[in-house]
């Protein structure tokens, strides 16, 4: 049997042996080595996806975290912003002593991102379980308020006599944003 071989035949020969070369070519040069480069940035993504998923998660408990104890300590966050009132302590913890006087020793200053309102007291107890009655009470405060050691305790006949000195701090205003 013999193969006639024309010249139309041979032209469409020539034709798809050069269109599969050139295919060939296109899938070496071209489509593999992107497939290889988009299996690469898959896997990437993929870990990149899990790392976004694993923080997100913390940032989620860190933000749950955040409001529990802002709930938990709303009282000391409301405490910071309230201005100190002298008339308003003595009101509310004169009780605790037969006689309170309070002085302001220094006006406001920066210390730590908080103002500082330096007071003296000086006081009069029968007892001082009442002195420690008021520090517990204090501790329940509307005021942050920091009492300052030493505490100088006299006895005067049935009364002692008690001199102290008190911190009270508060927000500062570039704290606030003021």
């Amino acid at each position: 049997m013999k193969i006639n071989f024309s010249k139309q035949n041979m032209y469409l020969l020539a034709i798809c042996t050069l269109l599969l070369i050139i295919i060939l070519f296109f899938s070496f040069a071209v489509l593999i080595p992107k497939g290889k480069e988009y299996r690469v940035k898959r896997d990437e993504l993929k870990k990149d996806n899990l790392e976004l998923k694993h923080l997100a998660n913390i940032l989620i408990e860190k933000e749950e975290r955040v409001q529990k104890l802002q709930s938990d300590n709303l009282r000391v966050i409301k405490a910071l912003d309230k201005e100190f009132d002298i008339d308003e302590f003595i009101q509310q913890y004169g009780s605790f002593f037969s006689s309170l006087h309070i002085t302001q020793k220094s006006n406001l200053e920066n210390e730590n991102g908080f103002s500082v309102y330096e007071v003296n007291a000086t006081s009069e107890i029968s007892s001082p379980k009442s002195f420690y009655n008021f520090l517990d009470a204090l501790n329940k405060s509307d005021w942050i308020v920091e009492v300052n050691f030493p505490i100088d305790f006299k006895k005067d006949s049935e009364m002692i006599n008690s001199n102290f000195s008190m911190k009270v701090y508060k927000k500062s205003k570039d704290l606030n944003g003021n």
